[in-house]
């Protein structure tokens, strides 16, 4: 059996009325979604982020977010990202842009320099930031810095959110005053809902002027399960609690091994490693973690937190290599 250490899934199933309400989505899938269900996902989603409703576009994953803001927003505009930022999006960024700009964080303390950042908002600028970031799991920008970036006009920011739900740090509040602020949010981490892949934006006026004709049609699965989630969020607590306290006790049989561990605020931890070839070790062993070393640097791995016994085999594994 493969464990399965790099994708940042949630290990946790949802409760079980959640998955009930996924297959009751299943009924009548011959006809397409009603456009009540979205409205309702929608009020829900603006609840639970005091968010206006209006104000929020979905989607299939918030990656495709991601894509669809630097196909319309990289015109005529610089894009400047974090390095090493979420990989999919950065290569993404690479075809798409016509300028580039990476501002590099490094370890051990992997901070952002804020003025480095904030001198190269002269001119039209796509700001694009992971918060947390990932693979490093460090929160890089504050409230502070955020409203200094929003109020230059030359600036659009876009900061994606995928582990609020484990930081507890989020620009939601801003939304309703600065227009140039956009935020990408998922319900595949925190809430258990990877597999039927739904993201979302909390768009500032200037950007939800372009999400006027956004597609929005989601599988009734995905709907239903959506809803009774955000109906009944404490199950997300729980999971998430549970999720945070095993990563506490990773990161302190990992420290008394001898593996360098980077603190973060996400569902993952970063490591350095200095033993050769560790990941293909850990893979040849049955368990699959993130080699960072294409993307970025070497010998630093990205792994997953995962269920208590899955935890203790990488643990266990990890001493005998």
């Amino acid at each position: 059996m493969i464990l399965k250490l790099h994708m940042n899934e949630n290990p946790y199933s949802p409760a079980k009325s959640i998955q009930k309400a996924a297959i009751k989505g299943l009924e009548k899938i011959n006809r397409y979604s009603e456009s009540k269900y979205l409205i309702e996902l929608k009020e829900l989603l603006g609840n639970y982020n005091n968010v206006p409703s209006d104000q929020i576009v979905l989607s299939h994953g918030s990656d495709m977010l991601l894509r669809e803001i630097i196909n319309i927003f990289s015109k005529g505009r610089k894009i400047i990202m974090v390095s090493p930022s979420f990989i999919p999006v950065t290569q993404y960024a690479l075809k798409q842009a016509s300028r580039l700009t990476k501002i590099q964080i490094s370890p051990p303390h992997f901070k952002l320099d804020h003025n480095l950042l904030l001198n190269e908002l002269n001119e039209p600028t796509l700001l694009i930031i992971d918060n947390p970031n990932n693979p490093t799991g460090k929160i890089l920008i504050d409230d502070s810095l955020a409203k200094k970036i929003l109020q230059n006009k030359n600036a659009l920011l876009l900061v994606d959110e995928a582990y609020y739900e484990f930081s507890g740090q989020t620009f939601a509040g801003l939304i309703r005053k600065y227009p140039n602020l956009a935020i990408t949010k998922t319900m595949d981490k925190a809430f258990s809902l990877a597999g039927l892949r739904l993201g979302y934006l909390l768009a500032g006026d200037y950007f939800i002027d372009q999400f006027s004709d956004f597609p929005a049609f989601l599988s009734k699965p995905t709907l239903f399960a959506a809803i009774e989630a955000l109906k009944n969020p404490e199950y997300l607590t729980i999971n998430v609690n549970k999720i945070l306290s095993e990563k506490a006790r990773v990161v302190k049989e990992l420290t008394k091994i001898g593996i360098q561990v980077f603190s973060g605020s996400t569902n993952f931890i970063l490591i350095k490693s200095k033993l050769p070839d560790f990941g293909k070790k850990l893979m040849n062993s049955g368990i699959i973690i993130k080699d960072l070393s294409e993307e970025w640097l070497n010998s630093f791995y990205r792994i997953t937190i995962g269920l208590p016994e899955e935890n203790d085999a990488l643990l266990s594994i990890i001493r005998k290599i």
